[in-house]
């Protein structure tokens, strides 16, 4: 898939724990979990508002795109 989540890579520039983020952003363990893998299919605006607000980042620095090299430009 194109778009990467660079979530992980946040938390550790910021010394902040997956259990962290998840309480702080009122999201389960599970979910944010699925999120940082790059599992989940969508992301809701205000999920991605509150991690942004609690890593003080912006929506590019969570997600990334890098296109595929099989597909079409």
């Amino acid at each position: 898939m194109p778009i990467n989540v660079k979530l992980d890579d946040l938390l550790h520039a910021r010394r902040m724990t997956l259990t962290e983020l998840a309480e702080r952003i009122d999201l389960t363990l599970a979910n944010v979990s699925i999120l940082k893998t790059g599992k989940a299919k969508a992301i809701r605006f205000s999920t991605l508002e509150a991690i942004c607000r609690e890593l003080d980042c912006q929506p590019g620095d969570v997600l990334g795109y890098e296109p595929d090299d099989a597909e079409p430009a």
